[in-house]
């Protein structure tokens, strides 16, 4: 049985995989010195807007080192969720390669509002505490939930206002602004993101990310933050040509809008099975979900997820491109046999 442990289980898209095998024939310039680096530049352009500049990276803790260490020093703080992936899931990896502090917040849903961003707005030119300057945002959230345009421009604006920037953690991009059927820009350029973390190997491709600056002023040094994070791609042609052929007639949108059907089919379905509780609102492809802890280990034995909240008795089940109905309906009977 395919498990729903995460959409880094899933494989690659076809439609990706051919791209790497066409992609690998003949010779081409390195480190981004590719026709298929320029092309791939030039189809975010399309969907973002001209002023953007693009650097792609191997791995999403890369994306978000490369995009905060452009605007924190090692004096200046970043404000997150306290389930953000930059806290729980990187080993210090901003702190170590840029210095910086991270100042987290406690959240329900895994997102930040400006009245729980303002309990760190202190400390402004005190030589002894680490100075805020930008806010980390995880769209979708850790737990599953998806900033709306809305409560995005007011995080922006509040921040902007106050000299901060806002950087936006975007792993799973695409299955928010699948969930909130929007353009991309509505939740990036049109309400004030400054740099973006845009995934990839969530969403179908072999490996590869790309940071995307919206605020252009700092990229000067931007070339060489991105080479001492050891996240400077020698080929880079092969994290490109997997990036054009997932944007090409909006790929990476229906992908993530199937992922988004297959979770709440599967929420629904085993919000009807005794003994399973729904935790978070199902915004994306990740279901949160209390179930009887002495069946956790059980049911992980023949398909795995994962423990979210041990003392809670919380799981995490994800859907990716590839789960199928078939996947949902042979899990849910599972859920039936071993809870009922």
């Amino acid at each position: 049985m395919r498990g729903f442990g995460s959409d880094n289980f899933s494989g690659v898209l076809p439609e990706v995989f051919n791209a790497l095998k066409e992609t690998s024939y003949g010779h081409q310039h390195s480190y981004g010195e590719d026709k298929y680096t320029a092309k791939a530049v030039q189809d975010f352009k399309k969907i973002f807007g001209e002023s953007i500049d693009v650097y792609f990276v191997y791995n999403g803790t890369g994306a978000n080192i490369v995009s905060l260490s452009a605007f924190a020093r090692s004096y200046n703080a970043v404000i997150c969720a306290e389930t953000a992936h930059i806290n729980v899931d990187e080993c210090g990896a901003i702190q170590k390669q840029a210095g910086c502090k991270l100042l987290t917040v406690p959240t329900f849903d895994g997102k930040l509002n400006v009245g729980l961003i303002q309990n760190h707005m202190h400390g402004f030119d005190d030589q002894h505490h680490s100075q805020p300057n930008i806010i980390s945002l995880t769209q979708c959230t850790e737990l599953g939930t998806v900033y709306t345009p809305e409560e995005l421009k007011e995080i922006c604006d509040f921040a902007h206002a106050n000299g901060l920037f806002v950087h936006m953690d975007g792993a799973r991009l695409a299955n928010a602004i699948a969930y909130l059927q929007c353009d991309p820009t509505d939740i990036t350029t049109k309400v004030g993101i400054d740099v973006l973390s845009f995934g990839g190997t969530k969403n179908g491709m072999m490996f590869g990310e790309a940071v995307i600056f919206f605020n252009t002023s700092v990229c000067r040094n931007v070339k060489y933050i991105r080479k001492q994070a050891m996240q400077l791609h020698s080929k880079s042609r092969f994290i490109a040509a997997q990036f054009s052929t997932l944007l090409k007639d909006g790929l990476w949108l229906k992908t993530a809008a199937h992922a988004n059907r297959m979770a709440q089919k599967l929420a629904n379905e085993a919000a009807l099975i005794s003994g399973i509780k729904i935790t978070q609102k199902v915004e994306a492809n990740e279901i949160f979900a209390i179930i009887p802890r002495s069946k956790i280990a059980e049911l992980q034995e023949e398909c795995f997820f994962y423990v979210w909240d041990e003392n809670a008795s919380e799981i995490r089940w994800v859907c990716s491109f590839d789960t199928t109905e078939s996947d949902v309906i042979e899990f849910v009977n599972l859920l039936r046999e071993k809870l009922l």
